[in-house]
């Protein structure tokens, strides 16, 4: 079961040598071969045919990411299907441990687009990307096309927030305002948000494009400096109206940076774009895509049935720890990850250097064989952070969220 929540769906030559199968198979993430230490939301067990949705401290339905601030914590989970978020005090330490504060609803027993009221500073509508900005927290709140935006962390119960960008105020909720046109100051289903050292990258997902501040906002609405993946601010085509290349995007969804290289995962597109550092000039195109043969190249799974350790199919995820670059390979419900080479140009058709989730690099069953879910498998995995040693997983499919640790020396 997962949660269905708009489903959009020059070669280098220095490559690594394609392994044997054999060695293809073992290839592993550095994860804890016990599987997740720490499993939050309802764990299934044998004798139950499906997980309970109901909202509580303890369960969640269809999270779409998280967030953990420090290695000790707290810890901020998107409940995307009950339209809230929920928030840990300090690390949990055990399965199932409910959350001490939430945000969203009027209480944890509540769900509903927006309280099932009108949008407000501590409403939300399927909220997804959750991380850390400067001293408080960026939320995108895809279905009231806006980005909320603490100045301090919340500690405590609908904390209400400091700003919002996409909006002119916080009870507006109109898709880019109304508009049958993008701008610098809105949005359409803006799925992940990013901060680093004083820059915001927003995922503008449904204008298919990616906009960035170049200081963090201080006004509601205040405009992007920045526009990646269409030509200027206004447009909002698929692939820029065009075919796919090198600067387009079809489904953008989640943004890091891989030591000063941008990434985003373009999963519409079913491939990860690397620029060498952090573009200045608007629909800067990529230097690199992993997933694909080429820029203009974008079927699922490369066109295959089965997966392969160079392909992907949805990544809606990635994030890095130390050298590695890991990729939530959302529809083949698995984890992939590559390690930093000396060149980011040289990671064109290379293949990936470790699996999580699955068997082997061939296989894309949920929950691997489509059985139980287990402390090791995924089912639609949307989010992946890591933050020092634990991988905060956002299991979506099997309502849970995974603490996994994770050895990036």
């Amino acid at each position: 079961m997962r949660l269905d929540i708009n489903y959009h769906l020059s070669p280098i030559t220095h490559q690594r040598k394609l392994p044997s199968d054999k060695t293809v198979n073992h290839r592993t993430l550095p994860l804890s071969p016990q599987g997740a230490e720490v499993i939050l939301g309802n764990i299934i067990e044998p004798q139950q045919l499906v997980i309970p949705v109901e909202p509580s401290p303890a369960t969640m339905f269809g999270p779409r990411a998280a967030c953990l601030l420090s290695e000790t914590g707290p810890l901020w989970v998107s409940d995307t299907g009950h339209h809230r978020l929920l928030g840990w005090q300090n690390l949990p330490t055990r399965d199932s441990q409910p959350a001490d504060w939430v945000i969203g609803q009027p209480d944890f027993y509540h769900e509903g687009q927006n309280a099932k009221s009108i949008p407000g500073r501590a409403t939300l509508s399927v909220p997804t990307g959750i991380c850390a900005c400067g001293e408080g927290l960026a939320v995108a709140d895809a279905w009231n096309h806006r980005v909320l935006i603490w100045k301090n962390l919340p500690e405590d119960n609908n904390v209400p927030a400091d700003l919002v960008l996409g909006q002119v105020n916080f009870t507006d909720n109109e898709p880019n305002r109304g508009s049958q046109q993008a701008s610098a100051c809105t949005m359409h289903w803006p799925y992940g948000v990013f901060y680093h050292q004083g820059r915001l990258f927003i995922a503008d997902t449904g204008n298919r494009r990616v906009l960035i501040w170049h200081q963090l906002p201080t006004e509601n609405g205040q405009p992007a400096d920045l526009v990646l993946g269409q030509p200027d601010m206004i447009s909002r085509n698929e692939n820029g109206g065009g075919s796919p290349t090198a600067a387009s995007m079809r489904w953008c969804h989640d943004i890091t940076l891989w030591g000063e290289n941008l990434v985003v995962s373009d999963a519409g597109n079913h491939r990860i774009m690397i620029w060498q550092g952090i573009p200045t000039e608007n629909n800067t195109p990529c230097a690199v895509v992993l997933g694909q043969k080429s820029f203009d190249f974008v079927e699922m799974n490369q066109g295959v049935y089965l997966p392969s350790d160079s392909s992907l199919s949805m990544p809606y995820g990635v994030d890095v720890a130390g050298d590695w670059l890991v990729v939530a390979d959302t529809a083949n419900s698995r984890l992939l990850g590559w390690r930093k080479p000396e060149s980011i140009l040289s990671l064109q058709n290379v293949v990936a250097d470790g699996l999580g989730g699955q068997i082997n690099f061939q296989s894309k069953g949920e929950n691997r064989n489509f059985g139980l879910p287990k402390r090791d498998s995924l089912n639609w995995c949307y989010g992946i952070k890591i933050c020092g040693n634990t991988a905060v997983i956002a299991d979506s499919g099997n309502n849970r969220i995974l603490l996994w640790q994770f050895n990036n020396s």
